[in-house]
């Protein structure tokens, strides 16, 4: 079994790729079967959260590119950018993982959610695709990679 243990910083070539649905890239311990259909085991540092397109570096020197699983999600979709905002509220205080582009936000399907935004006047559709919500009020992102940071507010 091929043993991963760094996540890359500078650019490399990657030589296989991992795909993973949201749920398994927010995993610093894994055991996961490569593109290639090779056995691997993530060891990465704790808290370490994968995004499509990062590098990861096996103990072999093997370097492998994450994928975002294509998954059952729900876009919805306002022209209103108030209406889209309240509906990020809403949704922000379920604690629900969301990724917003413009003029939309996509959740992993919930009717429950579905519903919810329904009446509020979005438009909701299930689809399926990749899922890269955003990583949170703090963690800093720079070059398309996320690097979270901790902070203690004494409280």
């Amino acid at each position: 079994m091929i043993q991963i243990t760094v996540k890359l910083t500078a650019p490399a070539t990657a030589t296989t790729t991992l795909t993973l649905p949201f749920e398994l890239r927010q995993k610093s311990r894994l055991r996961a079967t490569l593109d290639n259909g090779a056995e691997a085991g993530l060891f990465l540092e704790r808290g370490t959260l994968l995004r499509h397109g990062d590098l990861l570096r096996a103990d072999s020197g093997e370097i492998i590119e994450v994928r975002a699983a294509i998954e059952d999600v729900s876009t919805a979709r306002a022209a209103d950018s108030l209406l889209l905002a309240r509906a990020c509220y809403h949704l922000g205080n379920r604690h629900v993982p969301l990724q917003v582009g413009g003029g939309w936000l996509r959740y992993l399907h919930d009717h429950v959610l579905d519903d919810m935004l329904l009446h509020m006047g979005l438009d909701v559709t299930f689809e399926r695709a990749p899922f890269e919500p955003e990583a949170g009020a703090y963690a800093e992102q720079g070059q398309g990679h996320i690097h979270a940071h901790h902070h203690d507010h004494g409280h």
